[in-house]
């Protein structure tokens, strides 16, 4: 059965990875949370209190992190496992988002997550969300998609979901969160945040979860289509 590779970049707080992983479910598809890998890999970093600006240390450190996803039986939900423990709340927690980007942009991270991802990815058949799928590590994905959203909605939407794991941030904090964050996804020197040229926007600012789903659902028949045609 012909399978393609739908890359879902853009910026924090977007809807990217809660429409990806419903994407996938509903194409069949497998679902590579990359921003959980760079979580997960932070998580390490604050843990063992490794110098990001030490080089050593940082590639010591990457080759004692392994990171897998697993399904959970009762939910159905992908959970993140780092080195055989489930850190899946403790990685979508403030004090990672404020350092994320910060680990992401260190080069031998970089190359090491995206060496996982194309191994991850390599049969088709997968959905990805990140910063630099579509440009970086499948450039030749079938389907391209850039996400944006305004700041403020996507403010909000990041309370909510701290607040639902019980959580409480105060929304200036989180504003400040996000600016740090696209100022570094979009300027640093490492595979930066940005559209692809092939890549398709969708603004999910006025959209519901079901309008985006549906939306990237009708865009993959489209590419899967044109890839079986070509």
């Amino acid at each position: 059965m012909h399978k393609i590779t739908i890359a879902i970049d853009g910026y924090s707080s977007c809807g990217k990875s809660t429409t990806a992983k419903n994407v996938a479910k509903r194409l069949g598809y497998g679902y590579i949370d990359t921003g959980a890998m760079y979580r997960a890999v932070t998580l390490y970093f604050h843990q063992h209190l490794v110098t990001l600006t030490n080089q050593k240390e940082v590639i010591k450190a990457l080759d004692n992190i392994q990171i897998e996803f697993r399904r959970n039986p009762n939910d159905g939900r992908n959970e993140t496992y780092l080195n055989g423990l489930n850190v899946e709340d403790e990685i979508r927690k403030l004090y990672i988002a404020n350092k994320v980007s910060e680990v992401s942009a260190i080069a031998e991270v970089r190359h090491a997550m995206v060496a996982q991802q194309r191994k991850m990815g390599k049969k088709k058949g997968v959905v990805l969300d990140g910063r630099d799928i579509g440009t970086v590590v499948f450039p030749d994905a079938e389907l391209k998609l850039f996400m944006t959203a305004d700041p403020i909605i996507r403010a909000n939407r990041r309370q909510i979901e701290l607040s639902e794991k019980g959580e409480l941030v105060d929304i200036e904090d989180i504003i400040e969160n996000i600016k740090n964050r696209d100022l570094i996804d979009t300027t640093r020197k490492e595979s930066p945040l940005r559209k692809a040229e092939d890549a398709i926007d969708i603004d999910t600012s006025y959209m519901t979860l079901d309008e985006q789903v549906e939306t990237v659902c009708l865009l993959a028949d489209e590419a899967l289509s044109k890839a079986i045609r070509n």
